[in-house]
């Protein structure tokens, strides 16, 4: 592990600037920041550094945004559980940083961190360079994969089973006597949204019905996301019901449907995924997938914690099964 002093020679700056960098305190302006973390990424990790040396009781969690509600929810139950296991933890938010999530890592490898748990993390785009998970699980980091593994890596996952999400929203929707089930996706790089897809597709093929691309819209995450999807599909042979990839996305569908004149559920069914808390006080209710989010944050600093201390217990592609809450976003079509 570099010292702070190689850190300061190689980027060109003074110690204390570097200190600054990776306590991201101010006084530093946005070019020596990124260089400073440049050279923090060009400096392997090793596992017989001083880092390694020396415990200091700190899990870094990286969680992708704050905006959708799951995302606290799962890095408090992750909190949680290090917490009652002896551990701190240190949160990042690494799509609303200026940092790329590669330069986060070094970044808190350099203040220490023994492991690290990924929700939702890069290696969910399936258009992304994943070369780094590589090259980090090369240098002996510890780490764990929530909704997002990597089969072609040896490092602990566990996450919530979004084809069996996608499969029961759909057989939920049928059996309410509804034949013709869009899909509104999230962005078409993302692997979840992609699987929950295939669930979906499953389903209706199970039941003889349609399940051709028209009826599937990618969109980013987002209520804006949802209801620009929606849009599309209601401008089309419009579905009788909706399957979203996120709540969120859910919510920006219905607001859309509202002002095409539909009513939800009486002209339109919708369903989302997450179960979040606004979920249950929106209006209508939202009929959901529930994700078990303090099992999955159990498993995820479970496994993590065996993997540092090489102990058998480290989960590889472990899924939980998610929960359908029906409300009243769903009814029998007219």
């Amino acid at each position: 592990m570099p010292g702070l002093a190689e850190i300061a020679e190689a980027a060109g700056v003074s110690v204390s600037t570097v200190s600054r960098v990776l306590n991201r305190r101010a006084g530093v302006n946005e070019e020596t920041r990124r260089r400073v973390l440049r050279v923090l990424a060009e400096k392997p990790y090793s596992p017989r550094g001083l880092g390694a040396l020396q415990r200091t009781g700190v899990l870094g969690l990286l969680i992708p945004e704050l905006s959708n509600p799951v995302f606290p929810a799962f890095a408090e139950a992750l909190e949680t559980r290090a917490a009652g296991r002896g551990y701190s933890t240190v949160l990042c938010n690494t799509r609303s940083a200026s940092i790329r999530e590669e330069e986060y890592v070094r970044m808190l490898l350099a203040r220490g961190v023994e492991g690290m748990v990924f929700v939702s993390p890069e290696a969910t785009d399936v258009a992304a360079s994943h070369d780094h998970y590589r090259q980090l699980k090369a240098e002996g980091v510890h780490m764990v994969f929530v909704n997002g593994g990597m089969p072609s890596l040896d490092v602990p996952d566990v996450g919530v089973d979004e084809q069996a999400a996608g499969y029961l929203a759909t057989r939920h929707l049928i059996e309410l006597g509804h034949r013709r089930i869009g899909f509104v996706s999230g962005p078409t790089r993302s692997m979840p949204a992609r699987i929950k897809a295939a669930g979906w597709a499953v389903a209706l093929a199970e039941a003889g019905l349609p399940h051709g691309s028209e009826l599937v819209v990618p969109a980013p995450y987002g209520p804006a996301g949802g209801a620009a999807a929606m849009g599309r599909l209601l401008d089309g042979p419009a579905p009788t019901a909706v399957i979203c990839s996120s709540d969120l996305m859910a919510l920006g569908a219905i607001s859309v449907a509202r002002q095409r004149g539909l009513s939800v559920p009486g002209d339109l069914s919708v369903v989302g995924f997450d179960d979040i808390p606004h979920a249950s006080y929106c209006t209508p209710a939202l009929t959901t997938l529930a994700q078990p989010i303090a099992e999955i944050a159990r498993a995820a600093v479970d496994g993590l914690l065996a993997d540092m201390e090489g102990t058998p217990g480290a989960p590889h592609g472990r899924v939980f099964k998610p929960r359908l809450v029906v409300r009243d976003s769903t009814a029998p079509p007219r």
